[in-house]
């Protein structure tokens, strides 16, 4: 293709920047534990921050076509072209947050055109779900449709379930370019899978970009069987107490924190929420540890095998080999001065 203008956005990656930004006062701390980020940095495998729509709207003003980036939060992928083809202000709160919102409504792809609705069957043709499409507005009203001829469906409620999603204050929905009240959204079913949204409301965004790291903290691994037949909750039980008392005999234990057992087919997705079958006919076990010893995590993997004739009779369902000790890539998330990234970013566009 002749003259096709190709933007790239440079910045988001400040792995190698990491002991500067700690020297110069930015402890990054854990976002979920509240830990600084010093002890663990030397751990650290990568480090890139959240950037919003303001690059990706100047590579577009410099007419590029596609517009190649780093970390970039996916609601900046909807808004920038609405910046873009709109002129949005830079302190416009409440069209940036639509044009947030709308980013949050389509980042899932079908996700909101049908699939992973609670409703779910009465979606039409899932297996030819159609890919969600925003028409913006100037005033940053928007509805969501598809393709016709596609499968799924676009209603107010497959809307409603995808605007919950990842959700934590409804009120203070945080991206790098405002903050969107979500609570402020107005949905209404416009005809034939068409959704108009309206009414959203938005505040001045943070000092901050939320940088998502991580970092190496040990190692892992699982294996399963299934165990059918009668009494087949007690003989996975009895399966998973021969595994523990077999590393036990030789040495190898693991804290009842870095070690699990599940019996799937019991309610262990939702425990609690729905009662447990009384005798279900097959109960999948599956078990799993975690340790900053590889030796000892490879050593659980040798104890999985030997339940198919050491163990309770009814064990089938082995059949993806020993389970190996795989590195754990742990995350870290953490917040940083904005002015720290952004006086970093590089956006070029060529033509190839």
């Amino acid at each position: 293709v002749k003259g096709l203008r190709v933007g790239v956005v440079e910045g988001d990656d400040i792995f190698l920047r990491l002991r500067d930004l700690l020297a110069a006062g930015h402890e990054m701390r854990n976002m979920d534990t509240g830990e600084p980020l010093a002890p663990v940095v030397d751990r650290m495998m990568s480090a890139n921050a959240y950037l919003g729509a303001r690059p990706v709207v100047e590579a577009l003003r410099q007419e590029a076509h596609i517009v190649l980036c780093g970390r970039i939060t996916d609601t900046a992928l909807a808004l920038a072209p609405m910046i873009h083809e709109f002129g949005w202000a830079a302190d416009d709160w409440d069209r940036l947050a639509a044009g947030t919102v709308a980013g949050h409504i389509i980042e899932c792809g079908a996700q909101c055109t049908g699939g992973n609705y609670s409703r779910w069957w009465e979606v039409p043709d899932l297996w030819n779900a159609g890919y969600p499409i925003v028409e913006a507005r100037e005033d940053g009203t928007f509805t969501v449709t598809k393709h016709e001829g596609t499968g799924g469906m676009v209603t107010v409620g497959t809307i409603s379930e995808q605007l919950l999603y990842e959700m934590g204050n409804p009120r203070e929905y945080i991206g790098p370019d405002a903050i969107a009240d979500f609570t402020s959204i107005r949905l209404r079913q416009d005809g034939k899978d068409r959704v108009a949204v309206s009414g959203i409301q938005g505040r001045p965004r943070t000092p901050f970009l939320k940088v998502s790291g991580s970092y190496l903290a040990g190692f892992k691994t699982s294996g399963q069987i299934t165990v059918s037949g009668p009494r087949a909750v007690e003989k996975a039980e009895l399966a998973a107490e021969i595994v523990w008392k077999r590393l036990e005999r030789a040495g190898v234990t693991f804290p009842e924190e870095a070690r699990s057992t599940e019996l799937v087919g019991t309610g262990v997705c939702l425990p609690g929420i729905f009662p447990t079958p009384a005798e279900p006919p097959e109960v999948v076990l599956r078990l799993g540890v975690r340790d900053a010893d590889a030796a000892k995590v490879t050593r659980f993997g040798l104890e999985i095998a030997p339940l198919i004739t050491a163990g309770p009779p009814g064990v089938t369902g082995f059949a993806g080999g020993r389970p190996k000790a795989q590195e754990v890539m742990a995350y870290w998330p953490a917040l940083l001065a904005r002015e720290e990234v952004e006086e970093h970013l590089v956006v070029s566009v060529e033509e190839v």
